[in-house]
C-alpha cells in the first residue's frame, strides 16, 4: 500500500509539467505531520503527509488533494479531499488558511482544520510553517 501512494506522490509531483511549485510543511498537533505538495497550477495542489512524533511501525499516511478557493498575494484559503492509512485510518477533508507576512512569499505560516472520518471520527486542528521553492 505505501509503495503505491508513493509511486502515485512522485508520479504526481514530478510529472506535471505546467506551472508547478514545490513547497514544504510542517503541522503541530495532536497527531502531527510532514507534507511535501506540488502545485499543479494556481489553485490545484496534491500533497503527501507523514506523520511525526511515531515508531515507524505505527506511521501514518496521508494523500490530499486542496485546491486554493481564494488566492492572494499574501495569503490563500483551501478545502481539500484525502484519505489516511495506519493509525486512524479514514476520509481527510481540511479547511485551512497559508498566509506569507514577509517580502519574500517563500516562507509562511498556516492554520487548518481537518476532519477524519470512518474509522476515527475525530477532528484534528493545526498550525505550523510552510516553505515554498518559489
Amino acid at each position: 500500500m505505501y509503495k503505491k501512494l508513493l509511486f502515485l506522490a512522485f508520479t504526481v509531483f514530478f510529472v506535471a509539467n505546467s506551472y508547478s511549485q514545490l513547497n514544504i510543511s510542517y503541522h503541530q498537533s495532536n497527531l502531527p505531520f510532514i507534507g511535501i505538495g506540488y502545485d499543479i497550477n494556481e489553485r490545484l495542489t496534491p500533497e503527501l503527509r507523514l506523520g511525526t512524533d511515531q515508531f515507524i511501525s505505527d506511521l501514518s499516511v496521508e494523500a490530499v488533494l486542496s485546491y486554493k478557493f481564494l488566492k492572494k498575494e499574501d495569503y490563500d484559503f483551501y478545502a481539500g479531499l484525502g484519505y489516511r492509512v495506519n493509525a486512524f485510518e479514514g476520509l481527510v477533508a481540511p479547511v485551512g488558511l497559508n498566509f506569507y507576512p514577509f517580502n519574500e512569499k517563500k516562507f509562511g505560516f498556516h492554520i487548518e482544520a481537518a476532519p477524519i472520518l470512518f474509522d476515527a471520527d475525530i477532528l484534528r486542528g493545526s498550525f505550523g510553517i510552510r516553505y515554498r521553492f518559489l
